[in-house]
């Protein structure tokens, strides 16, 4: 049960930093239809959130949140990156070198470990392949 409980709090502390990352620069998004997609990535970036939430309350648990300190990181890194240059290209380049982070460190999690809850493996795999479809998505604004 407790690598249950590890393996679901690190999918959901992953795609919470999802949702902070986008919250971080939405603001500057210029292009309707790149504003629309990184809101619709939010809101499944929020989905994933919510079902590892959701299965954690069946073990009995509550999730881990991303820390203050990861949180700060987050802002001042999308902040520097786009003090040059804050076009809809940078920050969908920006958006891709998180989201292939989050495609590699998912892999790796779901080749470490070995879990029999076929509800958390389901969610693992629904959410890379979330991470995969969201890279094309973002390719069309390079």
């Amino acid at each position: 049960m407790d690598s249950e409980v590890e393996y679901l709090n690190y999918i959901y502390k992953n795609a919470e930093m999802g949702v902070v990352g986008i919250d971080d620069i939405i603001t500057k998004v210029t292009d309707e239809k790149f504003l629309k997609l990184l809101k619709n990535e939010r809101e499944d970036y929020q989905s994933i959130c919510n079902e590892a939430l959701d299965i954690l309350k069946k073990y009995g648990k509550q999730n881990e949140n991303i820390g203050m300190m990861a949180k700060m990181s987050s802002k001042m890194m999308s902040e520097v990156k786009m003090l040059k240059d804050s076009s809809d290209q940078t920050i969908a380049k920006m958006m891709m070198e998180g989201t292939n982070k989050g495609i590699i460190e998912i892999t790796e999690k779901i080749n470490a470990y070995n879990i029999d809850d076929a509800e958390i493996v389901v969610l693992a795999n629904r959410y890379k392949a979330m991470l995969e479809k969201n890279i094309d998505e973002l390719k069309k604004y390079l």
